[in-house]
């Protein structure tokens, strides 16, 4: 963007939503969009729910559960969304940003790994698997739907939720892969002061000119 206004972005602090009602505001949004509408970037909460992508295979579910699992149109298998978890919803003209999914992706999962860094945490990338680790256990998810060169969905960071819904699925579509949270490290901050926190790394990758949401 260098030389250029950075795009106008409003960022909306939701609280905690149910799933599909922020799900069908988030295609809506993006189905009436044109070239001057802002971005926009949510963070919020969800109550207990799985999600499983379009190409996702209910078979991860490994038990019964009274948790609802709603079939969604973003890329990527089984997650799990509960209280204790920052969710960030990226709803971004890519075009209009001369990006690409990939360094999307990447711009992202960077930003994660710069907010885990700010708590003394060293978190990674790991190729093929979109989200970030710590050591071998993943602390945040990450899944994108771009329709008509326009994002939503986003991300999860999980802070201090139960964690018990994972062992219930294989995450991600990974068998036995072990979810972790910040609170497993003696982070102490809530749920809003990380959310802060991320959206200010989530700005600097995607730089934007703020609007009041």
């Amino acid at each position: 963007m260098s030389g250029r206004e950075a795009p106008p972005i409003v960022v909306r602090r939701l609280g905690r939503v149910d799933y599909e009602p922020t799900w069908q505001a988030m295609r809506d949004f993006t189905a009436r969009r044109d070239e001057s509408s802002p971005d926009e970037l949510w963070l919020l909460e969800h109550p207990p729910t799985y999600t499983l992508g379009q190409a996702g295979k209910p078979e991860h579910l490994l038990r019964a559960t009274e948790i609802p699992l709603v079939k969604i149109d973003r890329g990527g298998q089984i997650t799990y969304h509960g209280p204790g978890q920052v969710v960030a919803y990226l709803l971004l003209d890519l075009r209009r940003r001369n990006l690409k999914v990939r360094e999307m992706v990447q711009r992202i999962e960077q930003a994660l790994i710069d907010c885990l860094a700010d708590y003394r945490l060293a978190a990674l990338r790991k190729s093929g698997a979109p989200g970030v680790y710590i050591g071998e256990d993943k602390i945040a998810a990450l899944g994108l739907r771009v329709r008509n060169g326009c994002s939503y969905h986003g991300l999860a960071l999980n802070v201090d939720m139960d964690l018990a819904p994972f062992t219930w699925i294989n995450p991600c579509g990974y068998s036995g892969l072990k979810t972790i949270r910040l609170k497993d490290f003696g982070v102490g901050d809530g749920v809003d002061a990380v959310a802060e926190r991320l959206l200010a790394h989530l700005l600097r990758q995607f730089p934007s000119t703020p609007i009041a949401g």
